[in-house]
Parts: structure tokens; sequence; C-alpha cells
């Protein structure tokens, strides 16, 4: 093989390097563009946790548990704990069956979106509530069910 006078190598060699380097620029490449679009952790928006929010509450409402929501809408607990949280995002198809298992329009899970500053909670009142519906829920006598209901009209007419 001829050696190169300039730099001392055969041709053969400087190819190999070449074609070396080549193939360690072609693997970047491929890590480089697998990381497209991962630059974002978490893909959920405040929108994405406040609907979630709304099926909890919702769900809490008609005294469900997370197991039992899960099971109706055919997915693990784990994803609707997710759903909830504002982890996952849903998709409409999933969104549609969410609504038709808890009873309540589409709508229902964007009402009141733009009236709550991003990033507030429940307010103290508003988890009271959530938890007396979900107790009043758990009640299987309508006799004190009943009794439950005439309490909270007198004591709000005070």
């Amino acid at each position: 093989m001829p050696v190169s006078f300039v730099t001392g190598r055969t041709m053969k060699s400087a190819l190999n390097e070449i074609l070396e380097e080549t193939h360690v620029l072609r693997k970047f490449r491929k890590i480089e563009s697998s990381q497209v679009g991962r630059t974002t952790i978490n893909r959920a928006t405040e929108t994405d946790r406040y609907v979630g929010g709304r099926i909890r509450e919702r769900r809490i409402m008609l005294g469900l548990s997370q197991q039992q929501m899960a099971d109706m809408i055919g997915v693990t607990y784990q994803q609707t704990h997710k759903y909830e949280r504002g982890i996952n995002r849903i998709s409409a198809g999933r969104l549609y069956e969410i609504a038709q298992v808890l009873r309540v329009p589409l709508s229902y899970f964007f009402e009141g979106l733009g009236d709550r500053p991003e990033g507030e909670a429940l307010t103290t009142r508003q988890r009271m509530c959530l938890e007396l519906a979900r107790n009043f829920t758990q009640i299987t006598n309508a006799r004190h069910q009943e009794v439950l209901s005439q309490l909270a009209r007198t004591l709000a007419q005070e």
C-alpha cells in the first residue's frame, strides 16, 4: 500500500479511521433523534390536571373507589390514579367512557376551567362537601338518609 508523505499513514488506515468516525456519528445521531420530543418529561398541562380533578370529585361523589372505576373503564387503578392527578393525559375516547361511567356529560369535566386560577387547590369547604357527599352515598338505610337530609335543610335555614 502506498504511504502518504504528508501523514505517514496508509490509505487503508485513513479510510478505516474515517469509516469509524462516520459509524460513531451515525450512532450519536440515532441517540439524538430518539431523544426528540422527550425534552419535556411531563406532557400533562394544567387543563389535564383540572379535568383529572373533576373526574376525582365526581368519582368520590358517587362513592366509587379508584379500583371500581378502573374496572368499569377497563384500566388499572394505577392508570385511574394517574388520570386523576393529571400525570397522564386522557384520550377523547377514554374521556367519553369515563363520562358514561360517571353519568355526566363531557362538558362537566371542563365546567369552571377558566374560573379558578392555575394551580389553586380545593378549598376546605369544597373538600368537606365532597366528603359529605361520599359519606352520604355510603349510608344504605333510606330512613337515615332522609333524616340527615332534613337535618341539613334545618341547619341551612338558621
